[in-house]
C-alpha cells in the first residue's frame, strides 16, 4: 500500500517486542540531511522508547544513499550487532540518476539481507519531491525512521525466537 493512504507509524504499540537487550546499528546519509536527520532521531527515539539502551544504539554517517550498502556491510563486518537500519532519502530529479540509485541502494540492501544473519532494515524514502519527502519524515504521513526501528526490532525479535526453536 502507497504511504499516500496511509501513515507510515500507524502500528499497535502491543504488537512490538522490547528491545532491551538488542543492539542496533543505523547507518545514515548525509544528503538531504534535513530529511535524514529528522529520520534518525525518529528511529533512535522509538529503539529507546521500546527499551534499547542509548549505549546499544551505534550511528555512522555515509555520504549518500547509494553509500548505505557498503557502510551497513561495514558495520556487520566490524561491530557486534542484532540490526542494522539503513537511513536515507532519494528525491527525483530531471535526469534517470534516481532510478539508478534506488534501484542500487534496494538491491543493496535485499542482498545484505540474504548474506548476513541479521536484518537490514530499508529506511529509504524514494520521494518525487521534497514535500513528499518532508511528510514522511515527521509531516503527515509519520516518520520513516520509526517505521524502520520498528521493523528492526520485530525482525530481531523473529530471529531470536526461530533460533529458539530451532535448538530445542
Amino acid at each position: 500500500m502507497g504511504t499516500g493512504l496511509r501513515n507510515l507509524t500507524d502500528y499497535n504499540p502491543g504488537d512490538v517486542p522490547r528491545a532491551d537487550d538488542m543492539i542496533f546499528g543505523i547507518v545514515v546519509s548525509e544528503w538531504n540531511s534535513e530529511i535524514t536527520s529528522a529520520l534518525l532521531e525518529k528511529a533512535v527515539d522509538t529503539l529507546t522508547a521500546r527499551g534499547a539502551d542509548r549505549e546499544n544504539i551505534l550511528v555512522k554517517y555515509v555520504p549518500g544513499s547509494f553509500e548505505l550498502t557498503l557502510g551497513a556491510q561495514l558495520m556487520a563486518e566490524n561491530e557486534d550487532l542484532d540490526a542494522i537500519i539503513c537511513l536515507g532519502c532519494i528525491i527525483q530529479g530531471e535526469t534517470r540518476h534516481f532510478d539508478f540509485i534506488c534501484q542500487g541502494v534496494t538491491y543493496g540492501i535485499t542482498d545484505l539481507n540474504m548474506n548476513y544473519n541479521m536484518p537490514f532494515v530499508f529506511g529509504v524514502l524514494t520521494t518525487g519531491n521534497m514535500e513528499q519527502a518532508i511528510d514522511r519524515a515527521g509531516g503527515k504521513h509519520g516518520n520513516k525512521g520509526e517505521e524502520a526501528a520498528i521493523t528492526a526490532i520485530k525482525m530481531v525479535a523473529l530471529q531470536r525466537e526461530l533460533e529458539e526453536d530451532a535448538q530445542e
